[in-house]
């Protein structure tokens, strides 16, 4: 339970610090579900901000930084051990400014400062404890720290003690310090620099086989993925690796083989919710079977798109297609079932832990032991789910038990007893404590929700996921783009936008999911959405010819990035900014034959050389857009009168794993070719104009590079043979 907040703790004000104006907690009227955590916390926290930072100035005391998120178990546990501690509480009051940041509504100010934190201590994670100059600038920083002084990790109140001291006894030295590392973080940590005014180089083919041959040497070939615990999700470089295998080359197969074993293996797992479906953000062991069990909404958009294109690819013996298609629809159908609010959003995040009787507990919704099963299903049934399920004795997550998970592909008694089980063990869960779930709906990634759903309702056949991405993209639209000021808001809460301006990401990811969007649907209002994003983004983040991820939201993170724009090249949860703005690019160029944002794609792909040949896990994203890039992409126009002819030439096009293929469909008449007029009164898209139907009315289908078609086709056949022909560069 949260201790009690300064007005009613009943604390002399000296407790708390000096009789400042304004000494409380600010955080009660915050939108952000992970500042409202704390605003009943004795600590006198306050929103980052000018008016933080300059409160700090006028007491002449360091900023002490806080950075989480609604879902983090770690951050909840230091909250409950130090931040409802009176005592701690009362000495930070009293010689800092706390200040507490919500990451994902602030991914500009968790990035610059988790690179100061990785810096100075060698590690990065949340909660991240950054201890600040009044303009900004950091000079000690840490994640978690205990309560108590463990071996290697001093304790919170120790590091305050020790930070304090230091900027009484030491000032010149530590402002010093901290001006040095802004510098250095300028050159090392946002090296990435991408100038769009300069012709790009031409993009070498042999870079995407040596990025996967250092790929294969990080893989863990038993559990699947890369690197060893903690492992995460690899979304990008699955992306990837599909585009790879679906074109033909001497490492195809291997890029097929390395996708196969980390989706079966994440799909077979803990990671993945075996009852409810959808998946964990990461697991602590290598073998996927003890996750961190909060659920993002941006691991699982990532993670429901590349089962859906692995389903489309065919997969293969280790993960056949249907398995994946099964995987992918159940983490559609959790999407929607969980994260989907009342104005067709999608929530950020449901919690890692679950509060049952005022106390967290970390995954206890979803872990079961021998006697819970029991309970639940009978003495036969339970023996039999607990061994095909690893549920022991012994919980592997906590006293409460275990995440049910096979670790292997069922067989065909086991996939019929499961199916018969499983829906009386998610009805037993639904009647459980449930997580928490963070309301805040994020532009960029709800972008990336509307791209998986539309690919995935159109791969699988299920055309209420279309109609849900459609809703998402109809909120986006709404909510957080605003037309006349041509900004796209990053947060909304209860379908209002607040806070800062989109990042490059979140223009990347709407725009990318609106292309995929239109693709589907063929409604031409997506495309042209996606066009404005496109064109504000090129203004708001291009200055002076070089691209940066943020338009300058905040002097304190310009500050401590040394003053310089910033561009971070590499993937992390998600796609890098730059690279999401890569593909989003090349797919606009494709439908508009823009070759001035064909050519900025080429010059943001220059980034991919270095990372490609030395840390390739990292560039994901930009490898999937060059794959994309060196296939053309190919272009696919469908043209003629809506019929079932030109709904299966449509379809076929839709489940093409051609890399990075555009799809343009001419809706309404679609019988003659035209010069841009619409009935609609919407300009028309222009892969699609001065094509036309057959001379007896009926679709065909032209297909593209760079605008320049061949022949047009008129069935499925020999739609899907020309393809397969333009993949082998024929």
């Amino acid at each position: 339970m949260a201790a009690p907040g300064p007005a009613e703790s009943g604390q002399p004000a000296e407790a708390g610090g000096p009789n400042w104006p304004g000494a409380s907690n600010a955080l009660g009227s915050e939108p952000s579900a992970y500042l409202r955590q704390h605003a009943d916390n004795p600590v006198f926290w306050r929103p980052f901000g000018d008016e933080a930072f300059a409160f700090a100035a006028e007491r002449d005391v360091p900023v002490f930084l806080s950075i989480g998120y609604a879902a983090c178990h770690w951050c909840h546990v230091m909250a409950h051990e130090s931040f409802e501690n009176q005592e701690t509480a009362a000495y930070l009051n009293a010689h800092f400014v706390p200040v507490k940041v919500d990451r994902e509504e602030r991914p500009d100010v968790d990035s610059v400062y988790m690179a100061a934190t990785q810096a100075i201590s060698g590690e990065g994670g949340w909660p991240m404890s950054v201890f600040l100059t009044p303009d900004g600038l950091a000079f000690h920083a840490g994640t978690y720290f205990p309560p108590i002084p463990l071996p290697a990790r001093p304790s919170f109140r120790n590091v305050l003690e020790a930070v304090h001291e230091a900027w009484l006894e030491r000032r010149d030295a530590v402002e010093q310090n901290a001006r040095g590392l802004a510098a250095n973080m300028a050159d090392a940590h946002f090296a990435g620099v991408v100038r769009l005014d300069d012709p790009p180089e031409m993009l070498d083919a042999s870079i995407l086989p040596e990025a996967l041959t250092l790929l294969a040497r990080s893989e863990d070939p038993d559990a699947g993925g890369f690197g060893s615990a903690p492992k995460f999700p690899p979304s990008a470089v699955l992306e990837f690796l599909i585009r790879h295998a679906a074109a033909p080359s001497d490492t195809a197969l291997a890029a097929r083989d390395m996708a196969a074993r980390a989706l079966a293996g994440m799909a077979r797992s803990a990671l993945c919710d075996q009852l409810d479906g959808g998946f964990a953000r990461y697991s602590v062991t290598a073998d996927w079977s003890v996750p961190h069990f909060e659920k993002m909404l941006y691991d699982n958009a990532q993670l429901l798109r590349v089962y859906a294109h692995w389903a489309r690819l065919g997969g293969n013996e280790v993960f056949p297609a249907d398995e994946a298609a099964s995987v992918a629809l159940r983490c559609a159908d959790w999407l929607l079932g969980s994260l989907k609010l009342p104005n067709a959003a999608l929530a950020s995040s449901l919690d890692a832990d679950t509060v049952v009787g005022g106390v967290h507990h970390e995954g206890a919704t979803y872990l079961w032991t021998p006697e819970s099963l029991v309970d639940t299903l009978g003495p036969a049934d339970a023996e039999a789910v607990a061994t095909m399920m690893n549920v022991g004795a012994e919980g592997t997550v906590s006293e409460l038990g275990s995440p049910l998970h096979p670790a292997r592909a069922l067989t065909g008694a086991e996939s019929r007893l499961w199916e018969r089980v499983r829906p009386v063990l998610l009805a037993a869960r639904h009647l459980r404590n449930q997580p928490a779930r963070d309301d805040k709906v994020v532009a960029g990634w709800n972008g990336l929700a509307v791209a998986a759903l539309a690919e995935a309702g159109a791969i699988l056949d299920r055309p209420d996921l279309v109609a849900a991405a459609e809703a998402v993209a109809e909120y986006l639209a709404d909510v957080h783009w605003n037309s006349a000021t041509q900004v796209l808001v990053r947060v909304s809460h209860d379908s209002r936008a607040r806070g800062i301006g989109g990042l490059l990401e979140d223009y990347a990811f709407c725009a990318d999911g609106l292309l995929a969007l239109y693709a589907v649907t063929g409604a031409k209002r997506w495309y042209h959405f996606a066009e404005e994003l496109i064109v504000a983004a090129c203004s708001r983040f291009v200055e002076n010819g070089q691209l940066a991820d943020s338009a300058g939201e905040s002097e304190q993170v310009f500050n401590a990035q040394g003053q310089k724009a910033a561009l971070d090249p590499f993937d992390n949860a998600t796609p890098s900014g730059a690279a999401g703005f890569a593909g989003a690019l090349l797919s606009y160029a494709a439908y508009s034959g823009s070759h001035e944002h064909r050519l900025m794609a080429g010059s943001i792909l220059g980034l991919l050389p270095p990372l490609a040949t030395r840390a390739p896990r990292v560039a994901g994203w930009l490898l999937a857009t060059a794959q994309a890039a060196l296939a053309g992409p190919v272009e696919a126009a469908v043209i003629g009168s809506d019929s079932p002819l030109r709904r299966e030439l449509h379809s076929a096009l839709l489940k093409s794993p051609s890399p990075g293929l555009v799809v343009a469909v001419k809706t309404g008449d679609g019988g003659q070719a035209d010069d841009g007029a619409s009935p609609a009164g919407e300009a028309e898209v222009p892969l699609l104009l001065h094509r036309s139907a057959a001379p007896d009315g009926s679709p065909q289908v032209y297909l593209c590079r760079d605008m320049v078609c061949e022949r047009p086709l008129g069935g499925v056949a020999a739609i899907q043979s020309r393809l397969a022909g333009m993949a082998s560069g024929d």
